[in-house]
């Protein structure tokens, strides 16, 4: 069979040795077909190129899905708006998946999808599998992933912001306060954007000539438990650090938490800066100076992407990464003399 020529079902169904009927069951993400043929089923239609076509009897999708490998209910619901707000748009409904872990959504999502074939979806993971992208593909399902932890493929569409330039301006800030003895509570080890965020630290320490002492860099979970216990290890120090540039706002709340239950004060006794900008950090006592992650933008984005992809126009960039800002409220002051 030529790869050159329009490839039908038929053509596929006769090189896999299966039946028409088997085929569809592929297509439609029907679990009674064994792995093994449906593995070689979706080989042949990722090799032929073929994509679901839409035709005069196919109802339109009327989903967008929005996949977490968890739901925080402070830092989701940002992005969960920005979504809504441009499915809103198009007169599309918003369907929330939590499946899988922070690097990949669990396989039996896959088959769900399939199934409820929405107009597009968008993950928050730092990649996709080959073959999950493929089988999207092949569905004509298109996809995007919003702040990614990790280093997309240079083919997969993701909306990120800069995570390197919010570490960078939010420990100058500190630096330019006075602070000498800085301390940073990054996200886990494996997830690039922790690892961006704990580099732009290191840059301004390094352009300000201060050393780094090992023992002030700390890899948390993004939590507020994990920012608490982190900065309880650091502050119990007897060369405690005077200022703390947390990875995340829970993360900060959490410092904040380990600074009261020390007796410390904020910002007399330790200067607070967290990164995301979620609402609570205006809220809380004293108010957070963060780093302001354009959460809902990037949910806007990300739909948008997607709907674009769905209504084949072009796509400007497959990469996007939006600008964070500083914002200084009442966390952060000069050190004590």
């Amino acid at each position: 069979m030529s790869t050159e020529a329009r490839v039908t079902l038929s053509d596929v169904a006769v090189e896999a040795g299966v039946s028409l009927a088997t085929i569809s069951k592929v297509l439609n993400g029907r679990p009674d077909v064994s792995a093994a043929t449906r593995a070689r089923v979706e080989e042949l239609l990722a090799r032929h190129g073929y994509q679901r076509r839409s035709g005069p009897t196919t109802a339109k999708p009327e989903l967008l899905e929005l996949v977490f490998h968890e739901l925080d209910r402070i830092w989701s619901m940002e992005l969960i708006d920005g979504v809504e707000s441009v499915a809103k748009e198009h007169g599309l409904s918003v369907v929330l998946t939590v499946t899988g872990d922070r690097h990949s959504p669990g396989s039996e999502w896959l088959e769900g999808v399939l199934r409820r074939r929405p107009a597009g979806v968008i993950l928050v993971f730092s990649d996709l599998p080959p073959a999950l992208r493929e089988r999207l593909r092949s569905r004509a399902i298109p996809f995007a992933i919003v702040d990614p932890a990790g280093d997309p493929s240079p083919d997969v569409p993701s909306v990120g912001s800069a995570n390197w330039s919010g570490g960078l301006a939010a420990t100058r800030h500190l630096i330019e306060l006075g602070h000498t003895r800085i301390s940073a509570i990054t996200g886990p080890a494996d997830m690039m954007c922790s690892l961006a965020r704990l580099d732009g630290y290191r840059s301004a320490m390094n352009s300000a000539g201060l050393s780094i002492d090992p023992a002030w860099v700390r890899f948390g979970d993004f939590h507020v438990e994990g920012g608490r216990a982190e900065a309880m290890r650091l502050l119990d120090r007897p060369d405690r650090p005077t200022a703390i540039f947390a990875g995340s706002d829970l993360q900060a709340l959490g410092t904040l938490e380990a600074a009261r239950a020390l007796g410390l004060r904020v910002p007399e006794d330790l200067s607070i800066v967290g990164y995301d900008d979620i609402p609570l950090s205006r809220w809380v006592s004293p108010r957070l100076t963060t780093v302001h992650q354009p959460l809902r933008q990037m949910g806007v984005e990300a739909a948008r992407l997607v709907l674009a992809v769905a209504a084949g126009g072009p796509i400007a960039t497959q990469r996007m990464d939006l600008a964070t800002s500083l914002v200084v409220r009442d966390s952060t002051a000069p050190p004590r003399s």
